[in-house]
């Protein structure tokens, strides 16, 4: 009951694959390199997960329900550090087939592309029916919900989020979320509500990896994914185990920017929910 993705499979080769899904080199026991949970890939849908360093490929295994199969590329000296307990915890994975480095991308922190949930319109500067990929600033950060504190993301693109086929420039981010189960916020100090079933947010080695949506095609896919996983603070991380879940706001475009502290960007998602332009969804932690 492996599944092996397609990504996954051009970095190992086609004939490591087929003998991973023929189960010849997979475990029949593992932990599960997400939730940390015994898993069976012998009675339940199991990923492969290959962690990929400059030098170094190690092959991980997880639940499907937990996270697709994919390739999470990680720091090279992190990836050396953890083989050794990934490969207890998976009961003796096999290392990889020698992966090619991965290139080093220069991102601005804590941006990245990102697909939303439908197809989206080019910002109102491109020709009219050229459609590109909305570039998102994601921000961490720990949030206050009455007396209890929640792990936090807040979401907000460079431009203007438009519908298929529109050219008018119309901004429908916001609107685009609350048909997938997003709410709008009026006060930030009342905890939202869970969106449709298939949202997460995929943590991996301590560091953040993406915001999962349900894919038509059945279990979940990026919604957006870090181009290289973003850190974040031992706090945060702490506040997203002890409830296994992450708050998502998201705002759009020019509502809040970048806020150096907690309180200041506290008071800019306040005035945004007064201005009914925060929307938010408590999303399930996939991973640690």
């Amino acid at each position: 009951m492996l599944e092996v993705s397609e990504d996954v499979r051009a970095e190992i080769g086609d004939d490591e694959a087929e003998s991973l899904l023929a189960g010849a080199h997979a475990p029949d026991s593992y932990d599960c390199t997400s939730c940390r949970q015994p898993g069976d890939s012998l009675r339940e849908p199991t990923s492969t997960v290959l962690f990929v360093g400059d030098e170094t490929a190690v092959l991980a295994f997880a639940h499907a329900r937990c996270i697709p199969s994919q390739v999470v590329p990680v720091d090279e000296q992190q990836l050396r550090g953890a083989v050794e307990s990934i490969n207890q915890g998976a009961d003796g994975a096999p290392e990889a087939a020698a992966a090619p480095p991965v290139p080093e991308q220069v991102v601005p922190e804590q941006v990245a592309r990102v697909t939303v949930p439908e197809p989206i319109t080019a910002p109102p500067a491109a020709q009219p029916g050229q459609s590109q990929p909305a570039v998102l600033g994601v921000t961490c950060g720990i949030v206050l919900c009455g007396d209890t504190q929640h792990a936090a993301l807040v979401v907000e693109p460079t431009g203007p989020v438009g519908r298929p086929g529109s050219a008018a420039g119309e901004d429908e981010f916001l609107s685009l979320l609350t048909e997938h189960g997003f709410q709008l916020v009026q006060d930030v100090n009342q905890a939202p509500v869970r969106p449709r079933a298939g949202w997460s947010v995929l943590m991996a080695m301590g560091q953040l990896h993406a915001i999962l949506q349900p894919s038509a095609a059945g279990g979940s896919a990026a919604w957006w994914q870090a181009h290289q996983p973003l850190q974040v603070t031992p706090g945060w991380r702490a506040a997203a185990a002890r409830k296994s879940e992450v708050i998502m706001y998201a705002v759009p475009a020019g509502t809040i920017g970048r806020q150096p502290r907690e309180d200041l960007l506290r008071l800019a998602m306040d005035r945004a929910a007064a201005r009914g332009l925060l929307a938010a969804g408590m999303l399930p932690l996939a991973g640690t």
